[in-house]
């Protein structure tokens, strides 16, 4: 079976439509067709999908479990368990221990970003998004977007229950350390939105993506100091870039300085985005066909 289509210059073919009476033209419409989405357009169309992600938790709330429990759980029972081995009594660990739990926290929550990408897939919401006249980015960049949300309660839950067992860190600092954890958290999450598009399940996605938080947050100094570490296991440490962005975060607490954690830890998140957030789009694109 084929298809003739007709042009403007053409004799109109029976049962087809007029072109020259509608005033459009096939070579039109292709062009209209094939424009390119622009960078203020695809910002809010990226925003307008971030939104679509904040109405899913006000609708599924349990969404919030992980952020809202798990700051609590891990900042008391870390602090008074390893507070008075590590550094003599709780208070003098609280400084020590709550950027940690901070950056563990909200690394550990991004993980859900690809698990959630996953499962939009399975149930064919981002086939309609793919039909649309939309930028390649903006249901990938609105989900992670909406993710921040989470982040952010993380963040200041963690705070508050640290400031309730006698913490009392730099106000500017801290604001600072939830802007920077923002930024860091929203780059990282781009490794499990790339996941989300590469496994096919998502319980795979969450058991891969574990396998590789683990490591990183636990053999970090966010809990222990690094001296105590065998020499190999400090080595890695060192050049850890969770422990680059713990040590950034005490800092900004603790002191309100802005130190070179600071920067490499900004530096890597740049490197992150712009490696990880091409080959998701790729990822997505060759999901589509």
């Amino acid at each position: 079976m084929t298809t003739t289509l007709t042009t403007a210059d053409s004799p109109t073919a029976p049962g087809a439509p007029d072109t020259a009476a509608t005033g459009v033209s096939i070579a039109a419409v292709r062009s209209t067709a094939t424009r390119s989405i622009g960078l203020a357009d695809t910002i809010r169309q990226s925003f307008s999908m971030g939104y679509r992600g904040l109405l899913k938790l006000r609708h599924n709330p349990e969404q919030l479990f992980d952020v809202t429990f798990m700051p609590i759980l891990f900042t008391v029972m870390f602090t008074y368990i390893f507070g008075g081995a590590i550094s003599g009594d709780v208070k003098n660990y609280l400084p020590v221990i709550i950027p940690g739990i901070l950056v563990q926290t909200v690394v550990m929550s991004s993980v859900v970003t690809g698990t959630q990408l996953r499962e939009d897939m399975e149930k064919g919401v981002f086939d309609r998004f793919r039909s649309l006249p939309i930028a390649r980015i903006s249901p990938l960049a609105g989900a992670l977007l909406a993710d921040v949300i989470r982040y952010l309660i993380a963040s200041v839950i963690t705070f508050v229950v640290g400031i309730a067992m006698g913490w009392r860190p730099d106000a500017a600092g801290a604001v600072g350390s939830v802007l920077l954890i923002l930024v860091c958290a929203f780059a990282v999450s781009w490794i499990f939105a790339l996941m989300g598009c590469l496994v096919k399940k998502s319980s795979a996605v969450q058991g891969i993506s574990m396998m590789v938080i683990f490591p990183l947050t636990f053999a970090s100094n966010a809990f222990v100091p690094v001296d105590t570490m065998p020499g190999w296991l400090q080595a890695f440490v060192k050049v850890n870039p969770v422990s680059q962005l713990v040590s950034a975060v005490r800092e900004l607490c603790n002191s309100g300085h802005v130190g070179m954690h600071v920067v490499w830890s900004l530096l890597g998140a740049a490197v992150l985005v712009a490696v990880f957030a091409p080959l998701t789009v790729r990822a997505y694109i060759r999901e589509a066909r």
